[in-house]
This record gives structure tokens, C-alpha cells and sequence, in this order.
């Protein structure tokens, strides 16, 4: 097919999920060919530039190659290829849809007009419509027809907020992440992976693995809260369950009134009343409290403002108060119109989790307010007189700092008698800084899964490190979620390697799960026959909380098609680069291209890991000083240069000296033994897998009798 002069084609989009040979973070690679547009870079368009930045003024902050602000309207000036505009744009409209910053590249591929165009992703579906729009824009700039980069913006944001994780979530995940702790997300929604294998720990938004259901469901049922509560000495008001308007007044006579009506689970403060005193307004709210919940309390009235506190692990780490929502008459608008005008135009409110105020509706519980002062929706109501419109529902104003240390100590003991581990604490008190007791002040309700939005993006005061204190409940300081997850990569013998290596460490009493081209292993039980060394098979020891150690076997292949499965790995071996390995099909075709695929390896290595190197191969040996980790070269030829070298360096070394099996580290010299006795295993594979094994720490005579003893 013959693209039009003007047109960008896209060839192929490949989803790059885990490290890649452009970056750590996932990302989209799109082939792109530009067609006859290589002959008209952006400075001999007229007019294109104006009109590319009229539609995206904010490319002014990318920074590009000329490494300051602007530096990207340079290169459109001094004149650059639609692929490169193409990265930019694309990066920009996910900027201007919440999804800040990311990686972009684009590269000139071996045949004319045709480029690799790298873009963060974010999530997959958001950055390929993210593509697809920025294609639309670019072309529709240099044809000086219209795109409507609001509308396009718009949908973009719309599909984000549909696919990509929800801020309270978020939040967990980049404190795991600033804690080099590993995620995964595990469906569509909020429920999130963090670690590895056995030790992995899990999040729903802010329920975690180790919220009891009972606790939950305890939560759920506010009279048996408040028994508990009130069994513990906790102050909470006195409440009944009624069973229909006539009971619900029948209860407040008996407590006395004013009271709260409410429904009897949780629902996020929808059709609570509160200081009610008549009949007609009693009866009214018990009918709408009903259709929230199938049963209905009634209780004592406490004196005071809403108040929720974040309880995490027994301890206090937020707090927000509430205010009651209200507007003031001019003459002139109706209350309806001055709750849009006084209310709702406050940026601060809207639909998203990215507000963290609600947009206020006139639904039957604002309508009973209202009737409550004697007005209703339409009302116009005299200048300066003062309507509420909604009493709770707006806790949203941090006052962490505020908050009494006794306070504190019965939010924390509240959580604990109902068994939660991260709790939502509601209580009603005048003054935060003061007792509950001295004040008359009580909890009304425990929530599990508490809202975090309100501590993340307070509608005022200081935001609270909540993900944090959540991911520090889950690890202790001394704990990363990591398990040891080894790479083998390199040539044919890398199976062989894989599997002896799983061998040894299974005899190490490690639960070793092993994706490979001889198939998935658990242990020592074939799961999946066949080729298995692919990023999803390989994802599933990942998600295996048994797994105690994960082997994975990557070919070139693997990584340049899907990116790696995992972000960092204890050790990388590489057992060599096949120089005729045929990757044409990704356009890696020379030397320096294969080098730069397999370093990935080495990059990802941690600083407590080590790189595992032939030492006969010499792209692998310049890979030394790649890696963030130690180094274990490996080689049949004690002569060996590099090996040498590496030696009078104080490198770890594992090599054949006459006829023996030596290890090397530093100035100790470690004798393993006849290579001779050995023979049943090829010797490249033997060195690698024993270097490997000595890396792990496992005992020198538990490596040497699974050697011996490995069919």
C-alpha cells in the first residue's frame, strides 16, 4: 500500500510491560513509517509549527535532547522528523490527561522513513489511543485542518480514569515503589500484588491480605460496633434498630431528643440525619435512610463537628474534619441555583477520586434538610440569611496535627476491639484538641476500607503520607517483598543451566518455581509441558505465594517482544551471545544492537545481587561495569584474558586449573574438585550453574553432592 505524502503509517505497536532495552518502565513501542514525510522535516512546512503549538502550548516545558525548557521548540524550529514530534505529542496529551513525565524515544530503523517511536506507558489502552490522537493532531497541523484537542484530552481522561489504578491505590503503590518494592496489578481494578512470591502481601484500595473478614464485616454492623465499643469503655452514643417510622419516633422519645437517624451499614455518610427533634422530621428520615439499607438506627445526637481518623496498624497517621455545606440567599436565585453558583463551582468539588469534595445533589436527604428550615429546591431565599444544605459529607480539612493524644490512643484501641488493621474512625467532638470526655465527644461509627483521598488531596491543610504508613504496616524496615528471582539468558545451553540450577537450589529446601524452554516446573513437578519461557508463564511464579525462589529462563526473543517479567532480579546469567541468533524480525541485526539487548540483563541486577558472565564471550565481559551488583566471570580456559584480569582485580571467579574446579574471591582460593567426576554435566554448564549456586550462598558440599547426584 502507498501512503499519501502527508500520512504516518503505523507498522507495528508492541507492548513492552516490564524492563526493556529503552527503560525500566513499561512502555509502547510503535513502528512508524512516515513515508515521503522524511523529506519534510518540521521547519519546511509553513505554518506547522505555529499551529502544533497553538494547539499544545505546554510543549514549551519539554526540555528534549537541547536539555532545557523550550528545548523541544528548538528542534521543531531548527527543523525535526514527524516521528520525533509524534514522541512529544504523545507524551504531552497523557501529560495533559494526569499522566505527568515519561520516558520517549524515537530511532531511525534501517529502511527509509521508517522509525521505532517509544513512548512510557502508563496503561497499554491509554497510550495507544494516546498515539492515535497524536498522529491525528500532528497530521492535521501540517495540513492546517482542525483537531480538537479538548475533546481528545477529554477522552483520554475518561478512558484513564476507567483503566488506570484509582489515587488511594496509587498512592500505596508509589510508597511500595519509593521503597523498591515490586507491584503487580492483578485485574482491572484496585487489587494489587506487592513483592514476589512467598513474599508477596496484597492491597484492595485500603483493605489489605491481612484485613479479617470478620473484622469487616463487624464494621458493617454499627450495633454490634458500638456494643463492642462501648463494652471497651469506649465512648459511643446511645442508639436502637427500629423498624418503622412510628418506632423511630418511639426511640427518640426514649433517648431524647435531638437524635441521628441513619441507615444501620456502612454507606459513606449518604442518609445520615442529625439533630433531629420533631416527629414529622424523624419519621421523614427513618423513610429515606431506609432506602439506603434495609435497617434503620436511631440515636443519641452528640454536640459537634464529623471527624474522621485514619487509624493504620493501631496508630494514628490522619485526620480530617467536616464542615457543613451551606449557602447564603442574595434575593435573587434559588437555592438549587445558589448550590451550583456558591457550591458546585468550587474546583475542588466534582465526580472523580480526583476531588476530594462531592458535588452536591438535590436527592430526598438535602430535600429534608431543606424542609427542615422551611424551604425547599426552588426557594429564593432573602439576602444574606444563611441555608444548610448539608450537614455531614464534607470531611475533607486536615486536622491531624490538632488531634489529641487521648483522642488518638481510643481511635487506635477502637480499630483494635473491632479487629481491623486499617480503619476509618468517625467520631463526633467540638474540639479535636481536646478529650472526648471532658466534651461529651464519641466514635459513631468504624469503617473498613476507609477513603484516602481525603488525607491525599485535603480541600485544605497539609496532605498525610498515608500510602506510606500502609506499606510500612504491610514490611518492616528490614523487608522488601523480594524473593531471589534469577535471569538465564544467552545461548542454547541457557535451558541446562535453568534447570541445574533449580536442582541445587531445591536441595537448598527452596520452594523453586522455573519457567524455561523445557517447560513450567514447581518444584520438582512438571506444570506446563513445552516452551514456558515467555512473560506470562514466567508472571505466574511471580504471583505463586509458594514460590521461594523463581528461575527464569528469557530468551532475546522474550524481552524484545514483551519486555521482562520482573523489575530487578537477584542474579543474571548469561551464558553467551549467539552472534547468528536471528533477530531480524525486531530489526536487531548487529553486534552493538545485540549487546544492547542483552546488558537488559545485567541493568536490572540489584546492588545486592551479582551478574553471572562467560568470560569467554567478549560483549559479555564489557558488560562488567554495567551492573550495580557483583560480578562472577566463569570460563573452561583458566587463561583466559578477561578472567585474568577480573582475578587481579579481586573479581569472584569460577574456571577449570588443571583438571580441577577452582572459586575464586578475592585472595581465597576454594578447590571444588575433579571436574573429571562431573563429567555427566557439559562444563559450561556446570561453571555457570555452580557460580550461580555459590552466589546464593548455598553450602559448597550441598552444590557438590546435587551435582553429583543430578541425573
Amino acid at each position: 500500500m502507498t501512503i499519501s505524502p502527508r500520512d504516518i503509517k503505523f507498522l507495528r505497536i508492541m507492548p513492552l510491560r516490564g524492563p526493556n532495552i529503552w527503560t525500566y518502565r513499561p512502555v509502547l513501542e510503535a513502528w512508524v513509517d512516515i513515508g515521503d514525510l522524511e523529506d519534510s522535516p518540521s521547519n519546511t512546512i509553513p505554518g506547522f509549527n505555529d499551529r502544533l503549538i497553538a494547539q499544545l502550548p505546554s510543549l514549551i516545558e519539554h526540555r528534549c535532547s537541547v536539555g532545557e525548557r523550550g528545548g523541544f521548540l528548538q528542534r521543531l524550529r531548527d527543523g525535526t522528523w514527524p516521528a520525533h514530534i509524534l514522541e512529544h505529542v504523545t507524551l504531552e496529551l497523557q501529560n495533559l490527561a494526569g499522566m505527568p513525565g515519561g520516558f520517549g524515544k524515537a530511532r531511525e530503523m534501517d529502511r527509509r522513513g521508517v522509525y521505532k517511536v517509544i513512548v512510557r506507558a502508563w496503561h497499554e489502552d491509554v497510550t495507544r489511543a494516546s498515539l492515535h490522537y497524536a498522529r491525528e493532531l500532528v497530521l492535521a497541523a501540517m495540513d492546517d485542518r482542525l483537531f480538537d484537542v479538548d475533546a481528545a484530552i477529554a477522552n483520554l481522561r475518561d478512558l484513564a480514569e476507567s483503566k488506570l489504578l484509582g489515587p488511594s491505590t496509587y498512592s500505596i503503590v508509589d510508597a511500595a515503589d519509593d521503597r523498591n518494592i515490586p507491584a503487580i496489578r492483578l485485574n482491572a481494578g484496585n487489587l494489587v500484588q506487592l513483592g514476589y512470591g512467598a513474599a508477596q502481601r496484597r492491597i484492595w484500595t485500603a483493605e489489605t491480605g491481612q484485613t479479617s473478614a470478620i473484622a469487616e464485616s463487624i464494621s458493617q454492623d454499627k450495633t454490634l460496633t458500638k456494643r463492642l465499643l462501648k463494652d471497651a469503655g469506649i465512648p459511643v452514643p446511645e442508639g436502637v434498630d427500629v423498624n418503622s417510622p412510628a418506632d423511630a419516633w418511639a426511640a427518640a422519645e426514649d433517648i431524647g431528643v435531638p437524635v441521628v437517624v441513619k441507615p444501620c451499614s456502612g454507606n459513606h455518610g449518604r442518609a445520615v440525619f442529625t439533630n433531629l427533634t420533631e416527629r414529622a422530621e424523624i419519621e421523614a428520615a427513618y423513610d429515606v435512610a431506609l432506602e439506603e439499607d434495609s435497617g434503620v438506627i436511631v440515636e443519641r445526637f452528640i454536640e459537634g463537628q464529623e471527624h474522621r481518623l485514619l487509624v493504620i496498624g493501631g496508630k494514628l497517621v490522619a485526620a480530617a474534619r467536616g464542615e457543613i455545606a451551606s449557602v447564603v440567599g442574595d434575593g435573587n436565585h434559588s437555592i438549587s441555583e445558589l448550590i451550583t453558583l456558591q457550591l458546585n463551582s468550587d474546583p475542588r468539588r466534582g465526580t472523580t477520586e480526583e476531588h476530594p469534595l462531592n458535588l452536591i445533589r438535590i436527592d430526598s436527604a438535602v430535600s429534608l434538610e431543606l424542609a427542615r428550615q422551611g424551604y425547599d429546591a426552588d426557594s429564593i431565599v432573602a439576602a444574606d440569611s444563611l441555608v444548610i444544605v448539608q450537614r455531614i459529607g464534607n470531611v475533607a480539612f486536615d486536622c491531624t496535627d490538632e488531634v489529641h493524644p487521648s483522642t488518638a490512643a481510643i481511635a487506635g484501641l477502637a480499630a483494635k476491639i473491632v479487629g481491623l488493621d486499617i480503619a476509618g474512625i468517625d467520631l463526633v467532638v467540638a474540639d479535636i484538641s481536646r478529650p472526648l470526655a471532658e466534651q461529651g465527644g464519641a466514635i459513631v461509627e468504624v469503617n473498613a476500607g476507609p477513603g484516602l483521598l481525603m488525607h491525599l488531596k485535603p480541600a485544605a491543610g497539609k496532605p498525610r503520607p498515608v500510602g506510606q504508613a500502609i506499606v510500612n504496616q504491610l514490611f518492616s524496615e528490614q523487608q522488601n517483598g523480594r524473593i531471589p528471582v534469577i535471569a538465564v539468558a544467552g545461548k542454547s545451553d541457557s535451558t541446562a543451566v535453568a534447570q541445574l540450577l533449580a536442582h541445587l537450589v531445591c536441595l537448598d529446601n527452596q520452594r523453586v518455581g522455573l519457567a524455561s524452554q523445557a517447560g513450567l516446573f514447581i518444584g520438582r513437578r512438571l506444570v506446563l509441558a513445552n516452551n514456558r519461557a515467555n512473560w506470562h508463564e514466567a508472571r505466574k511464579l511471580l504471583l505463586n505465594p509458594l514460590i521461594e525462589t523463581a528461575i527464569i529462563e528469557t530468551p532475546a526473543r522474550s524481552l524484545l517482544s514483551e519486555g521482562l517479567v520482573y523489575d530487578r532480579c537477584q542474579l543474571a546469567i548469561l551464558t553467551g551471545i549467539d552472534a547468528n541468533e536471528d533477530l531480524n524480525e525486531f530489526a536487531i541485526n548487529t553486534a552493538e544492537k545485540r549487546f544492547n539487548t542483552y546488558r537488559t540483563f545485567v541493568d536490572v541486577v540489584l546492588p545486592s545481587g551479582a551478574a553471572i558472565l562467560n568470560a569467554e564471550d567478549a560483549q559479555l565481559v564489557e558488560m562488567r561495569d554495567l551492573c550495580d551488583g557483583a560480578v562472577i566471570f566463569y570460563a573452561e580456559n583458566s587463561t583466559c584474558p578477561a578472567l585474568i584480569h577480573h582475578r587481579a582485580e579481586q573479581g569472584s571467579a569460577v574456571t577449570v586449573v588443571e583438571g580441577h574446579i577452582r572459586l575464586y574471591q578475592g585472595d581465597t582460593d576454594t578447590d571444588f574438585g575433579s571436574v573429571a567426576q562431573f563429567s555427566h554435566i557439559p562444563t559450561p554448564v556446570l561453571l555457570a550453574s555452580l557460580a550461580a549456586a555459590w552466589a546464593l550462598n548455598i553450602d559448597i558440599e550441598l552444590i557438590r553432592a546435587g551435582l553429583h547426584a543430578y541425573p
